[in-house]
């Protein structure tokens, strides 16, 4: 099993920045993706970002001019630098792994709790 714990999560102005960082713990085979999803009130759970394994990264339209996201695999976290911060980046953000267990075979995705990134005047 894999459990993620999140944090970095808060209140932010307008054209500000903030740092998520989600680690992994437990036991598995191996992790491929490593990643953030967020879901707005009313809206659907999108792609933020995400790092594959090999290193290939994915985000999402709206945030790749305007987030960083960095995965650590000796320490397995992976982190997400949201800069010029709108308030339409409001929402619960989650983080997100996909891996393979000791126990069982094929794919396992699991999703932390979530953190909440508020961008309010």
């Amino acid at each position: 099993q894999v459990q993620l714990v999140e944090s970095g999560g808060g209140l932010v102005q307008p054209g500000g920045s903030l740092r998520l960082s989600c680690a992994a713990s437990g036991r598995w085979r191996s992790i491929y993706d490593m990643g953030w999803y967020r879901q707005a009130p009313g809206k659907e759970r999108e792609l933020v970002a995400l790092v594959q394994s090999g290193s290939f990264t994915k985000y999402g339209d709206s945030m790749k001019d305007r987030f960083i996201i960095s995965r650590d695999n000796a320490k397995n976290t992976v982190d997400l630098q949201m800069n010029s911060l709108k308030p339409d980046d409001t929402a619960l953000y989650y983080c997100y792994v996909k891996y393979t267990s000791i126990y069982r075979s094929g794919w396992i995705e699991v999703w932390g709790q979530g953190t909440l990134v508020t961008v309010s005047s």
